[in-house]
């Protein structure tokens, strides 16, 4: 998932279902922060997010059965990496985003979740001496400004008093987890292809996120089991999981990555258009402000 530039031998009919893909996708990543936001009173954060990667890995284990036993040696002689990339894309970036969906608004996540590219370059520039030219560096730090704006509501006085709500920190705190899990996907060398790599971090991930989900159950926090429930676990496992992953990942194969990037910015915008018709939120003016200053962050950060 980390191609430059659309896979040689793509024919036109592939491109044309990418493009249409490249306007569904950010609607499937949005699902994962609006049915957070709808399920946070019922069901507990570990929870699902073990029921939502053990559930994906499942689903997709008739498809790369044969290849993780091609690459059983593999999957073991990586386990570190693999660990470690569960425990921030599907730990952190799932448990954390549940967890403050308790307490922020699902317009909120979206907006400081297309942040996340911002702390990519940053953390590459940190972690593996990525050049950080000019515009990178004002596109940063316009993004950083935007944060700011929503994370303290538009209120000076919130900021001078350093008043946060929690929600916004736990969802801070998972954007930095994606970003570093990327980081990682990019630079780290892995003798797996894409789709095993993927299903072998999902297995990793949910087996780290296993004993939370434990300690869950051992002090009372029980998911209520009725058709609600059921049906959220499926949604965040086959829609935001499963879904949203391989149609980035097919999206990027077919156009390259510059384009796949136009996610980016649909996103937050898809998030808080559907948190407005499905969960009643309002869109306030710091939202508006915050996204003024966020997206053009991300266009002078992330373009080539």
């Amino acid at each position: 998932m980390s191609e430059t530039n659309p896979t040689p031998g793509v024919d036109n009919r592939e491109r044309q279902i990418a493009v249409i893909l490249l306007f569904i996708i950010p609607v499937l990543f949005s699902t994962n922060i609006i049915t957070a936001r709808a399920v946070n009173d019922f069901i507990p954060p570990f929870a699902l997010a073990f029921w939502r990667w053990w559930l994906a890995f499942l689903l997709f284990l008739p498809l790369i059965a044969p290849d993780l036993i091609r690459y059983r040696r593999e999957i073991l002689g990586e386990w570190r990496d693999l660990l470690v990339l569960g425990i921030l894309g599907m730990g952190i970036c799932g448990a954390f985003v549940y967890i403050g969906a308790d307490t922020t608004s699902a317009t909120n996540i979206g907006l400081i979740y297309a942040t996340a590219p911002i702390i990519i370059a940053g953390a590459a520039t940190l972690l593996y001496r990525e050049p950080l030219g000019r515009a990178k560096a004002t596109g940063i730090l316009i993004s950083l400004c935007g944060v700011l704006v929503i994370v303290f509501r538009g209120d000076i006085h919130a900021l001078r008093t350093l008043s946060l709500v929690p929600g916004d920190l736990w969802i801070m705190t998972s954007a930095i987890a994606w970003a570093v899990y990327s980081v990682m996907l990019r630079y780290r060398p892995s003798r797996l292809p894409g789709r095993v790599r993927f299903a072998a971090t999902m297995l990793y991930g949910a087996i780290a996120l296993l004993p939370f989900h434990i300690v869950e159950l051992t002090n009372g926090e029980i998911p209520q089991l009725n058709p609600e429930t059921i049906g959220a676990v499926l949604i965040v496992a086959i829609v935001p999981g499963l879904g949203a992953y391989l149609g980035y990942a097919r999206i990027q194969r077919a156009l390259g990555a510059s384009p796949t990037a136009l996610i980016l910015y649909l996103a937050p915008v898809y998030t808080a258009l559907m948190a407005w018709i499905l969960l009643g939120e309002d869109l306030r003016l710091y939202h508006l402000l915050g996204a003024a200053l966020i997206l053009p962050g991300i266009f002078l950060s992330t373009r080539r």
